[in-house]
């Protein structure tokens, strides 16, 4: 079985996937033949992972074992190289090797057919798929043109891929949608309305939305498809608990006093929803954090509620004056308002009160045992757990004293958390001044015992924490009704988590000790200081987990969907501005050396009515270098000696006179002659340009880590800091940007034309401004 499973993962299976693959009797079998056949050919280690999937994908999908050493050298021989052409496994396939067997049952297989019917050798071009898509746009353009948007676009993918076989889907995807772009421009207002729909078809429709609708919550499922975060977060749509009405909840325990307590904690909040966002202040928040911001305060504001802004600060040793001011500026520039900020060490007083209390009623008690003892969750039973109980109010005064050393005591409950650890610990001894007490205490509460507590003092209504807590459910509970507290009611949601990222502090600080990024708000890691410093805007974040949904099941997302919010936004609210990142030198030898003109640049082409800025037009301009080419190549539609190009809002055509090369051959100068774009002959394509532009820093971000789950071993064996990807960060020290960026303020955003969106970053100066791109125009079809 061993070697069975090094065997698989020779061609880059994870163990899980082997181990799951030899339950597999039938296929197991299948892939270790399909194995032997190519390191037959190929040799023990010649068979790369890309190999390795297609022979998994073959032999998991193939009915006819006979022809299994006939495909296994056809994948070896790289005669088929893609899932498409292997697409001949499944049944439902118009055209595949599947179809082509049953078709052609005889042996020996006939060579030709077989590899015409699969694509074998079949290479498209760019060329190729450029010309396809324009043909089929061109087909359908008077109803584009009508239609605009709402036109169907599958119509058109459907078309392309008919005429463009064999070639890769999400490049066809691409290309289609930068053809409808180029013909018709951004969306405008009334391409985003929603196209009416005929009423019987709107009720229909409306009736199977509702069957859809599907956000889980403490088991409670509806959902937040096609809704905004507070439409999702209105309290009849998240079925929670009234004011008052905790006892109605499932799990929520009743004793004697509830419905007395109840009553006092709604004279007090009259009847309103109250929420608490508790970070703890020893660290920066990250895009899970922003999850849970847009819950806590959404929530309340959705119900006209209101949300505390409580930091957790019980650890004197981790948190320092930067976290705390850190986590409120997040706060407010996602566009939350706390009611109140408070901390737990507010209540230090009336915590120590109540721990007394707890130890009255018999439940707590001062133990001995040390620190790594205690780690676990097999940890043995307390010699100590049945002492006197005013043994252990003596000896807890003492603690608070500082008549003990640091791990010497600690105070415990008796009791048992539902992940079966017992008696957690509810105090212990740190002799570290705290930020805001300084040297008043040398005893500190944990998460544990202080989470409730406060909760309970501050009146919250809902208790609202991700998944991870729903073990400390019952011991929250517990402690508020062993001290007759008032009880919250506690709700789990499921935590987002990002993949290409880590965003644990302690991992955090591993990368800048290393110098694999600058700090904490370097633009390539997910924290929420470094998703603002790289200019995603904070409506970008919320309409991100508005998408993600209010789930309670633990959500893995990719970047893109992040980055496509990003743009929806940036698209409205970023000016448009021309920057040319790899510059060319142009001299329009037909215009006098000392010629200016002011050209009118619309600020959004798509509504000019939102205003617009000039930039210069003279005698020189600069080009990007991959907007022209010595040799006219087939599809290539901008600027060669043959092929003249227009130049965005300048209103004229460029035309190559001289091409002048430095010593090594290399292209530095063109001088063209324009003329008059409405006199001219349109060209095939219009391009950006600068005059007089202004010398600026440009950074561009790839993703930080090579793999989706840089944590993980079965990925990454080495650990995280070997996947680092050495592109992640591409330095452009002298790009050129028109100068109405002049005026920019930190954080300030622009749409680079035809380049990306782009934020200026905070280490720009009078002399050099400096732009972090923030994402690209288009999504990148080869992102993973």
């Amino acid at each position: 079985m061993a070697d069975t499973v090094a065997l698989f993962t020779s061609i880059g299976l994870s163990e899980q996937k082997a181990k799951e693959t030899l339950k597999n009797e039938a296929l197991s079998c299948a892939l270790k033949d399909a194995i032997v056949q190519a390191q037959r050919v190929r040799g023990a280690s010649g068979v790369d992972k890309a190999m390795g999937t297609l022979l998994y994908s073959m032999a998991s999908r193939l009915k006819d074992t006979n022809r299994l050493a006939f495909l296994s050298d056809c994948i070896v021989q790289c005669k088929l190289t893609t899932e498409l052409q292997l697409a001949g496994h499944f049944p439902d396939c118009s055209l595949t090797q599947e179809n082509h067997f049953n078709n052609h049952p005889q042996d020996p297989i006939n060579q030709r057919e077989f590899e015409e019917a699969c694509g074998v050798g079949v290479v498209i071009t760019p060329e190729q798929i450029e010309d396809g898509v324009e043909s089929v746009i061109k087909k359908h353009k008077e109803q584009l043109l009508k239609e605009r948007y709402h036109f169907n676009m599958g119509l058109l993918m459907g078309e392309a891929r008919s005429a463009l076989k064999w070639a890769d889907g999400k490049v066809v995807k691409n290309e289609v949608d930068m053809q409808v772009l180029h013909l018709l421009g951004p969306k405008t207002e009334a391409d985003l309305e929603k196209k009416p729909k005929p009423q019987k078809a709107k009720v229909a429709e409306n009736e199977v939305k509702a069957k859809k609708e599907e956000v889980a919550v403490n088991g409670e499922a509806m959902t937040g498809e096609g809704k905004s975060l507070m439409e999702q977060l209105r309290g009849e749509a998240l079925k929670f608990h009234k004011p008052g009405e905790n006892y109605k909840t499932e799990g929520y325990v009743v004793t004697p006093k509830t419905m007395d307590l109840l009553k006092k904690h709604m004279e007090i909040i009259g009847g309103q929803i109250r929420t608490r966002f508790p970070p703890e202040p020893n660290g920066i928040l990250h895009i899970g954090h922003a999850k849970a911001i847009n819950f806590n305060f959404g929530y309340a504001k959705a119900n006209n509620g209101i949300c505390f802004l409580r930091y957790d600060d019980t650890n004197p040793e981790k948190e320092e004056e930067k976290y705390f001011t850190g986590i409120k500026d997040m706060v407010e520039w996602l566009g939350y308002e706390p009611h109140a900020v408070t901390h737990a060490s507010d209540n230090f007083q009336q915590l120590y009160d109540l721990a007394v209390d707890l130890i009255r009623r018999g439940h707590a008690y001062v133990c001995h045992q040390k620190g790594e003892e205690l780690k676990g969750h097999n940890v043995p039973p307390s010699p100590w757990r049945d002492r006197p109980i005013e043994e252990s109010l003596v000896l807890f005064e003492r603690m608070k004293k500082g008549l003990f050393a640091e791990g010497e005591a600690t105070l415990r409950m008796k009791m048992v958390m539902e992940d079966g650890k017992m008696d957690p610990v509810a105090y212990r001894i740190k002799y570290t001044p705290h930020h805001r007490t300084g040297d008043e205490w040398c005893i500190y509460p944990t998460y544990d015992y202080t989470h409730c507590l406060c909760d309970s003092i501050e009146n919250i209504t809902h208790s609202l924490c991700t998944k991870e807590f729903q073990a400390r459910r019952s011991s929250y509970y517990w402690l508020c009704n062993a001290l007759d507290v008032y009880c919250p009611v506690q709700w789990e949601y499921g935590r987002l988590n990002l993949t290409y990222t880590v965003v644990s502090k302690r991992k955090i600080i591993r990368l800048v000790e290393t110098g694999v990024v600058r700090d904490w708000d370097d633009p390539r890691l997910f924290t929420l200081t470094a998703l603002r410093r790289r200019g995603f805007p904070a409506e970008a974040i919320n309409n991100f987990c508005a998408r993600v949904g209010v789930t309670v099941s633990q959500t893995t997302t990719e970047p893109h969907l992040l980055e496509s919010c990003a743009r929806d936004v940036l698209n409205d609210t970023a000016p448009r501005a021309m920057a040319v990142l790899e510059p060319l030198k142009v001299t329009i030898t037909n215009l006098p050396e000392n010629s200016k003109a002011e050209v009118r640049v619309p600020d959004f082409p798509a509504n000019e009515a939102k205003g617009s800025h000039t930039v210069p037009f003279t005698h020189t301009i600069y080009i990007e270098q991959s907007d022209f080419r010595e040799v006219l190549e087939k599809g290539y539609k901008r600027l060669t000696p043959e092929q003249p190009v227009g130049l965005r809002h300048a209103g004229y055509v460029i035309s190559v006179q001289k091409v002048i090369k430095d010593t090594q051959g290399k292209v530095v100068e063109l001088e063209v002659s324009c003329c008059n774009s409405e006199t001219a002959e349109k060209p095939k394509a219009f391009i950006h340009w600068v005059s007089q532009p202004l010398v600026c820093e440009v950074r561009l971000y790839e993703r930080l880590f090579l793999h989706k789950h840089p944590e993980d071993p079965s990925e990454v064996p080495n650990g995280f800091l070997s996947d680092i990807n050495p592109n992640s960060l591409h330095v452009i020290s002298s790009a050129l940007v028109d100068t109405s960026v002049k005026g920019a303020k930190v954080f300030d955003k622009f749409q680079f034309e035809r380049v990306g969106y782009f934020s200026l970053d905070p280490n720009s100066t009078a002399d050099k401004l400096v732009f972090n791109r923030t994402v690209t125009l288009k999504e990148d079809p080869g992102k993973i």
